[in-house]
């Protein structure tokens, strides 16, 4: 029977960031995030179409790049020899997830509110969204930070590996850049209304499959309650401002059988009021930890449903 190499190489990069974690210094994504700051600065200027134009170009110009280098590369090694395809694989998977750093963002959360330390966790809080924290109650911090969890388990870890499976090291590089614009430029503000449209609209249609899979994986975890969950994030993912993270959060929301959204948060000067994904009780500090244990198990699960299709594809 020949070597599993979908599941390999996703779990070689998955270890590999439990262990060392994400790169301190010279992560390629910050070094991406200097070039799109500077393509910005230049190119956001003139009326609200030349804005759009401007900001397609930036994005085309210079995400597109990185993935067709990136395939020309996997062609070139796969002449030579399949672990060097396999290396550079795990590595391009390593860097883009965010496994890790997603559970220690987390972590210090729930340890500060633990420990009845509000202004630490709030501080804590103001890393990981983008609203006012300063004025936050422990089931705000509760509330906001299990979103992030939630949204963030597709955002930086199952997305990833879902585009390996569909598309390989190129298409995984494509979704996390595309993402990363995305979190840059994809404001509803005067800055980014038009500037940052392509980018928000390229990130929606490369995670639309990857969200509904983590969906479908978080209702796979529950047993019994498969169709209430899914049929729970087709209904809320309608009324949420972010389709895809609508689907997940609230899929892993009714999973834990909590209610999040709901309530209201503030971007600069103007308040919102978050629709209701999920469908229980409210969030308490505990649910963080729960969150992270099940975007853990989600993984397991995950990688488990790859072996079992490869070695079923190889027996058959």
């Amino acid at each position: 029977m020949l070597m599993p190499m979908l599941f390999v190489t996703l779990t070689l990069a998955v270890l590999i960031d439990a262990w060392l974690g994400e790169v301190k210094r010279f992560h390629p994504l910050e070094g991406f995030g200097h070039i799109a700051n500077a393509f910005e600065r230049t190119l956001n200027c003139g009326g609200n179409k030349q804005q759009f134009i401007f900001g397609s170009i930036a994005w085309l110009a210079i995400v597109l790049p990185v993935p067709i280098a990136l395939y020309v590369m996997g062609q070139l090694l796969a002449n030579y020899s399949i672990w060097l395809v396999l290396a550079l694989d795990v590595a391009v998977i390593y860097f883009a997830i965010g496994l890790n750093s997603l559970s220690q963002h987390g972590m210090q959360i729930y340890h500060a509110l633990k420990a009845n330390d509000l202004p630490l966790a709030r501080q804590y809080c103001g890393y990981i969204v983008s609203r006012d924290t300063s004025s936050l109650s422990e089931q705000d911090i509760s509330r906001a930070t299990v979103e992030s969890m939630l949204e963030n388990s597709h955002d930086a870890v199952t997305a990833t590996l879902i585009c390996y499976l569909i598309g390989g090291a190129p298409l995984v590089v494509l979704h996390r850049l595309a993402n990363t614009l995305d979190a840059m430029w994809g404001y509803k503000n005067q800055r980014f209304c038009y500037f940052g449209k392509f980018a928000a609209r390229a990130d929606d249609v490369l995670g639309f499959i990857p969200a509904k899979l983590t969906a479908v994986l978080y209702a796979l975890m529950s047993g019994g309650r498969i169709k209430n969950i899914l049929v729970n994030a087709y209904q809320q993912a309608k009324h949420y401002k972010s389709h895809n993270g609508g689907w997940v959060m609230s899929a892993g929301a009714s999973l834990m059988k909590i209610s999040l959204g709901g309530g209201q948060a503030m971007y600069g000067n103007k308040t919102y009021t978050s629709p209701t994904l999920g469908d229980g009780r409210l969030v308490n500090a505990q649910d963080i930890a729960t969150s992270l244990r099940n975007v853990n198990y989600m993984v397991s699960l995950l990688l488990i449903l790859v072996l079992f299709a490869e070695v079923l594809i190889q027996v058959s």
